[in-house]
């Protein structure tokens, strides 16, 4: 049987020519930013990015609900940036998503123009446009889903065949409950997720390749490079260091945090008018104007300093409430000291657990939105000593290109020049374990252990004759158990009675290539090969939305016996 073929709109679409490729099906890359998105596919010999109908590759990440259907920024366009900040377009939901109304991410989000509203419970924040004066709900998922729907109908459009499968691209930081909530907004458009691939082992994928084409082009086997990836968008930062040789990468080390370009935006609107939160806490229309024009005037001045030393701001918030400043690129980088200073740690944090030295890295990668800032520049080869980065990617196309390489290699495909010939080993971006010696995390798999892993850690009984344990697994840095997100419970019954402590109860943690998490608990007693109860699996995640109320029913239902187990202190 003869396999399909499709047809890619390529940059010389301006001929009227067209490339026709025959491949098996094949899963495309999306890379959905906080503020941005973009969208490609292989196409038989190297990434190609798609366009839309405006001709542009990187397009805005925003929905309008202006109408009776939503349109989002793949395929239309608004008359002014203005628009965009009406309170009528909701974004930077990459942001919110998977988020409860306590995260501080949350809170932050308050300040944008659109209803962001909280209990403070633990519950998933209400989000909200304003449509015709009045608040039309929406959540983080339908956002990610109307978009992921007018990028597939774009790949549809110019590939001249159906979508399916996608690999997307993800931040360091997202928990697993997170994870499952990008992947529910892709179920919501029609897409199956092949991967979810952080962004910075994306970015390693496409560094691979590159440098095993140059190893083809040379003759050689290629020796091993180690590369240290900066990542820094709008919503997050994230950094990598990568060991790469013969198309094989491994992730030594990942470091993550939820800091981003909104940070930056955030806190020069805050300098530039310091009483900003309380002018805009109502939310009425009036405040949105006001906070959309400030947020406009606040993001070009921050564009500009990118190239001039100082700017002129000058914005008319109406109610008598001007603002005509020059500022300056010092000014700005005072202002934000704190997130460059969180920057300078990530890369800091990276490399000592990696264990590399910065003398042994060979190329130092800045990618996202904010690689254009001359402080996260600098910041970057100040601590790595180099006076040039690596320029063989494009900083806000190098993420998507590498999911589009993934799509490609995840799908089967056959690529007879060996550029596909490639794998990514990648590392466990969070801790993972269980509540346990009181109210302690326990790590069982740590932070940036190779996948897949297999990980055991003995516990034991806090009761004389305790016949029951409850497992609760958790997923994070913290070092208590509430710092941490809650991924889901499970009892074990049928423990015999003994002393306290001398009930052998395994943990086991497995986490396959997939980076699907299974949890396998079973007791053993002492003397004995047999197991006392039957050993339990369970796949995680099994909490739902607001994991918040799941700890109050779990404090409800089991009280004072809620942790009832330890790590057992062999003698």
């Amino acid at each position: 049987m003869a396999e399909p073929a499709y047809t890619v709109a390529s940059d010389s679409e301006t001929t009227g020519e067209e490339k026709t490729y025959t491949l098996p099906e094949i899963a495309i890359g999306i890379d959905i930013g906080t503020s941005q998105c973009s969208i490609a596919v292989w196409n038989g010999s190297r990434v190609e990015l798609l366009k839309n109908t405006r001709n542009q590759k990187i397009m805005r990440s925003y929905v309008t609900f202006k109408d009776d259907i939503p349109s989002g920024g793949v395929s239309s366009q608004l008359s002014h940036e203005g628009e965009l900040l009406s309170g009528a377009t909701v974004f930077n939901m990459k942001r919110l998503i998977g988020r409860v109304d306590t995260d501080p991410v949350v809170h932050a989000s308050k300040n944008l123009p659109f209803l962001v509203q909280t209990l403070d419970i633990g519950v998933r924040p209400f989000i909200a446009a304003l449509v015709n004066n009045m608040w039309r709900s929406t959540t983080p998922e339908e956002v990610l889903a109307i978009f992921l729907v007018e990028l597939r109908a774009l790949a549809e459009a110019q590939l001249k065949r159906p979508i399916r499968n996608v690999v997307l691209t993800i931040p360091v930081s997202f928990s697993r409950f997170q994870l499952t909530r990008i992947e529910r907004a892709c179920a919501m458009a029609g897409l199956h997720v092949l991967r979810l691939m952080p962004e910075p082992t994306a970015v390693a994928l496409l560094y691979a390749q590159h440098q095993q084409q140059a190893s083809h082009e040379n003759m050689g086997s290629g020796s091993e490079k180690i590369a240290l990836i900066f990542n820094m968008g709008a919503g997050y930062c994230d950094v990598a260091v990568t060991a790469t040789a013969g198309g094989v990468s491994q992730i030594k080390a990942l470091a993550r945090s939820t800091i981003g370009g909104e940070d930056l935006l955030q806190n020069m609107m805050r300098h530039l008018l310091p009483d900003s939160e309380n002018i805009f806490k109502s939310h009425g229309v009036k405040e949105i104007e006001s906070m959309a024009l400030l947020r406009v005037a606040t993001q070009d001045a921050i564009h500009r300093l990118s190239s001039d030393n100082n700017v002129q701001v000058d914005v008319d918030l109406g109610n008598g409430v001007k603002i005509s400043k020059v500022v300056d690129r010092e000014e700005f980088e005072e202002v934000n000291r704190s997130v460059f200073e969180k920057c300078e740690s990530l890369i800091i944090q990276c490399l000592q657990d990696a264990r590399v030295e910065v003398e042994d890295v060979n190329d130092v990668i800045i990618v996202g939105g904010c690689s254009y800032i001359p402080r996260v520049k600098n910041l970057v080869t100040n601590i790595c000593k180099v006076k040039e980065l690596y320029k063989g990617m494009n900083p806000l196309e190098a993420a998507v290109c590498g999911a589009a390489v993934e799509g490609a290699v995840a799908s089967g495909i056959n690529d007879p020049f060996g550029n596909l010939d490639l794998l990514t080993i990648q590392a466990t971006p969070l801790a993972i374990g269980i509540r346990a010696d009181g109210n302690n995390f326990v790590p069982v798999i740590p932070r940036n252990t190779t996948m897949p892993a297999r990980k055991e850690l003995v516990f034991t009984t806090v009761h004389d004759n305790q016949t029951e344990a409850l497992i609760l697994v958790y997923e994070g840095e913290g070092n208590k158990a509430e710092e941490n997100h809650l991924l889901g419970y499970f009892k074990i019954m049928g423990i015999p009675a003994a002393p306290k402590g001398v009930p052998e109860i395994n943990v086991c943690m497995d986490i396959d290539a997939a980076n699907v998490l299974r949890v396998l608990a079973g007791v053993v007693m002492p003397g004995s090969r047999q197991p006392a109860v039957p050993v339990m699996e369970v796949r995680m995640p099994t909490v739902e939305d607001g994991h918040g109320w799941c700890a109050e029913a779990l404090n409800r239902n089991y009280g004072a016996t809620l942790d009832l187990v330890t790590i057992q202190k062999k003698a």
